[in-house]
């Protein structure tokens, strides 16, 4: 497929994470992506109309885990109702759903899609790649970025999208920016990479202004990240470098297309090592650049930032002498004399957390499967 300047010609949503810091909510087997926020719209469908907005081309990819495979389809198939006839005609034409066997982090899913696109055609592909659980907008500023990142991508750039951030967060690693690329300032290349900071660092980096967060979110060239894969991670690369066309896809009910039975994938990623792309390529090639985003960000990793997106509590939560609770339940909740609570009942479990805890929730699920391995 012929690449139209400044354009993308396909889409990757990379579908696979877990989101333990929204537990109970988010489990292995209904994770993160697949939650709604007030509008009803799940967040991979949220993903996927940004993909539609960036008109492609070619394929919107959703690589997911396997067992998620008829969750992620009836997602898919329920967004239809949403979309114009011509956006329903693109899902159906050029959806493809990718399973992966097991996880191995990014950077084999985006080697295992960039690879079959060019298995595909034989030629050079320009990618955007996407979370499926951030809330972005307005989706006019996202797509003017991101045809600002697919024209670097182009100039054979790894991309990433740079947040200026709001405050001193410690969840997020932090990209400083180095010299422009483009002469209204906003394109850049990347200085360098920072680890997610303690929080006396965060501040120094919010106040010294010259650092971002970094979104999660990419655009490249196939040619050009296989390129970089091959010479950064050849571990990686390797264990794709048998890897042959896919067999024909199989199509869903309403018309869904994936790909199942896919042997050399599976032999692929049995050999391929786990490693995120930002470890793999991101901070270690010297052709990284950023576009500074112009629209407004959210990976709504935690209760904390979850909750701010709701103005009020469901009609069957009941509070009496209490204030600024949080309730997201799948029962009728009455609160009594307490304050700044975040409740979650769902799954048959529940979380009880002070607002501002949300940091203790990593440590709150590896408790939890060691009592569950325990028995206790």
């Amino acid at each position: 497929m012929e690449k139209k300047q400044d354009s993308f010609t396909d889409v990757i949503i990379l579908a696979g994470g877990i989101g333990e810091r929204l537990w109970p909510a988010s489990k292995p087997d209904n994770p993160k992506q697949f939650m709604s926020l007030p509008d009803g719209v799940s967040f991979i469908q949220s993903s996927l109309l940004r993909s539609l907005a960036l008109k492609p081309e070619g394929r919107i990819i959703i690589i997911t885990k396997r067992d998620l495979l008829e969750k992620t389809a009836e997602s898919v198939r329920n967004l239809s109702a949403r979309l114009s006839p011509e956006e329903q005609e693109k899902l159906r034409k050029d959806i493809l759903i990718l399973t992966e066997p097991f996880q191995r982090h990014t950077t084999a899913p985006l080697v295992l899609a960039s690879k079959m696109l060019e298995l595909k055609d034989g030629k050079e592909h320009t990618v955007l790649v996407l979370a499926s659980d951030h809330v972005i907008s307005p989706t006019e500023a996202f797509v003017s970025d991101s045809l600002k990142a697919a024209a670097t991508a182009q100039k054979n750039f790894f991309v990433c999208f740079a947040i200026p951030p709001t405050s001193p967060d410690t969840g997020y690693g932090y990209i400083k920016a180095g010299e422009d690329l483009s002469p209204d300032g906003t394109i850049v290349r990347i200085d360098s990479f920072q680890e997610k900071p303690d929080l006396e660092t965060a501040k120094r980096y919010l106040a010294s202004g010259a650092y971002a967060w970094n979104s999660g979110m990419f655009a490249f060239t196939t040619r050009f990240f296989l390129s970089e894969v091959k010479k950064l991670a050849p571990d990686v690369y390797a264990a794709f470098d048998d890897l042959i066309p896919p067999p024909a896809e199989t199509e869903l009910s309403g018309g869904i297309n994936c790909i199942q039975g896919w042997q050399s994938m599976d032999d692929a990623y049995g050999k391929a090592p786990s490693i995120a792309v930002d470890k793999s390529v991101a901070e270690r090639t010297d052709r990284a650049a950023a576009v500074k985003a112009s629209f407004n960000w959210d990976d709504v990793g935690s209760w904390d930032a979850f909750c701010k997106y709701f103005d009020r509590n469901a009609d069957t939560t009941v509070e009496v002498g209490s204030r600024n609770n949080f309730v997201y339940s799948d029962i009728p909740v009455a609160l009594c004399g307490v304050d700044d609570l975040t409740l979650v009942i769902k799954n048959g479990m529940a979380l009880v957390m002070k607002k501002g805890s949300s940091g203790l929730m990593r440590d709150v699920v590896k408790a939890v499967k060691e009592k569950k391995k325990t028995g206790d």
